[in-house]
């Protein structure tokens, strides 16, 4: 545990306090009163309120739309099932000002449904909701895809035969079995919901604000800092208190699980039910991912004098247009965003993986604190973490404002809770007395470890690789404000060029969009790969 609480004390609890502090602090002295003030206002009441219904709304329909679609991933062989796993997956990295670009071309005024139907679905709560599930999609199918693919299928077959019938044998044999995981897919869509800034302001509008989007408009625009040191301080006890009964109630039902290899559960559909599950899945995919991701290539090639590359020809400049927008090629952003994103996968899988190992031992209430503590990251406002940075680490021996390494350690705070929270249910599955075996034939427990445990959690070790790496090139929140002007990432490029007039700034971000997408949807491809071929005989 010494790593991780290092970890998050030096780059996450230390920044935090101190903004908060400068927040509630008037010549020296506490203002502990302000917190009254403050939640006393109605203005702030409604977007409490707005804040926690939506993003219940969200996670529930997240859930409904995407656990045929893990089952799908986990039990099923067809196919582009590879292509497709990287595909579902790609939406999770796109910056958040993007998506609601996209959703905005296909739901508001002259979009598709307004061309087709005359419907409209901008400034309202089904837009949002819609774009929630688009960016969650993944984190179901490939959290709780991945320990499905790993139950022995024989289980609940022995079940069936035992009387019992189909939606019996699933709710009395492989639900209990994936419930941490489910659980903990849906703690991560909560928590993003919950914190949701970009999506919120875009599609919402000024009738929808959630806590990340006031904090961003008390600290931006109204310079209000006690009003977002008091709403910061709010998300965080909501957040921690959720974190402590999701800790509470999943540790009641994790037990040890039979874990096979993937390769022996997957099959070719059979039936007509099958079938038609596996088209439902496909539908869904192609309506609710491929259609907004078509959307930002569509607008890519839609150039002033007709569809081709003349944006992406502009990225290799820096002035295009007159734009003073880069001290440096915006198409640099591109080698950048992949540079940090290694090192920031790096430090999340050590600290993650040490994290989670320490947890797999359930060793009293301090390591069950901690399970609570390491998902915090994702409920506090990226806003917040992005100006303690600024102020805290800029003092010897920690001035790091001029240094890489400030956007990879940023982005590696959002990429531990995913590492974490896709090794733990896999770790804690596995039978002890393999463990103490080990131990008994002389193992120590670094060896027991990399005998037991890792062959066991390679699969999950390489999901929770993909996790992080695809956070770390889509991470904007915290990113915007530490990234430097001549080393700017692709969500900062984008949201750089989109914050500019002119149809030429728009599409070159349109351009970056859909680089950034290929990229991710590349990596992930070649990680199935490997993961495929390396998923190891258990």
């Amino acid at each position: 545990m010494a790593v991780p609480v290092a970890f998050f004390a030096l780059f996450f609890a230390y920044p935090v306090t101190a903004i908060v502090g400068r927040g509630l602090k008037a010549e020296g002295d506490w203002q502990f009163g302000r917190i009254g003030e403050v939640l006393s206002r109605p203005d702030i009441l409604g977007v409490l309120w707005f804040t926690t219904w939506q993003a219940l709304a969200s996670t529930a329909l997240t859930l409904l739309i995407a656990l045929p679609g893990a089952y799908v991933f986990a039990r099923f062989d067809f196919p582009g099932k590879q292509v497709l796993r990287a595909v579902v997956t790609v939406p999770f990295v796109l910056p958040t000002v993007v998506v609601g670009t996209a959703f905005l071309a296909l739901l508001g005024r002259g979009g598709l449904l307004d061309e087709l139907w005359g419907v409209r679905l901008d400034t309202t709560v089904w837009a949002i909701l819609l774009a929630h599930v688009f960016f969650n999609y993944a984190v179901v199918v490939r959290t709780v895809g991945g320990l499905w693919s790993q139950l022995d299928p024989r289980q609940e077959e022995a079940a069936r035969v035992l009387g019992a019938g189909r939606f019996a044998a699933f709710r009395r044999v492989t639900l209990p079995a994936l419930a941490p995981a489910v659980a903990a897919a849906a703690l991560m869509v909560f928590l993003f919901t919950f914190t949701s800034f970009g999506v919120v302001q875009i599609l919402g509008g000024p009738a929808y604000s959630t806590l990340e989007v006031e904090i961003y408009r008390q600290t931006a625009q109204l310079l209000d800092l006690p009003t977002a040191a008091v709403l910061t301080l709010v998300q965080f006890a909501a957040v921690g208190g959720i974190l402590a009964v999701h800790a509470a109630t999943v540790r009641r039902r994790e037990r040890a699980l039979k874990l096979v290899d993937p390769a022996q559960t997957s099959r070719r559909p059979r039936g007509v039910g099958q079938w038609a599950l596996l088209g439902g899945v496909l539908l869904t995919a192609l309506l609710l991912i491929l259609l907004p991701l078509g959307v930002l290539v569509e607008r890519s090639l839609d150039g002033p004098g007709g569809y081709g590359f003349g944006y992406y020809e502009a990225l290799q400049s820096v002035g295009a247009g007159g734009s003073s927008t880069f001290l440096v090629p915006p198409l640099e952003a591109v080698g950048n965003s992949l540079r940090y994103a290694l090192v920031a996968t790096l430090i999340a899988l050590v600290v993650g993986g040490l994290a989670a190992a320490a947890l797999t031992r359930r060793a009293g209430r301090l390591v069950r604190g901690f399970d609570a503590l390491l998902m915090l990251p994702l409920g506090v406002s990226a806003v917040t973490v992005g100006f303690g940075f600024l102020i805290t680490l800029d003092k010897p021996p920690l001035d790091l404002r001029t240094s890489w390494i400030l956007v990879p350690l940023a982005q590696a705070l959002v990429g531990v809770p995913f590492v974490v929270r896709t090794m733990l249910p896999v770790l804690r599955a596995v039978d002890d007395r393999l463990r103490e075996a080990a131990a008994v034939l002389g193992a120590s427990p670094l060896r027991a470890w990399r005998e037991v445990d890792l062959p066991l959690v390679r699969r999950a070790v390489l999901v929770a690789a993909g996790f992080a790496f695809a956070v770390s090139l889509g991470e904007f929140g915290a990113t915007v404000f530490i990234a430097r002007p001549d080393n700017p990432t692709l969500p900062v490029a984008v949201a750089r060029l989109l914050g500019r007039s002119g149809e030429l700034n728009y599409g070159q971000a349109m351009a970056l969009s859909t680089i950034l997408m290929l990229v991710c949807a590349v990596s992930l491809l070649l990680l199935e790969r490997i993961r495929t071929d390396r998923s190891g005989e258990f």
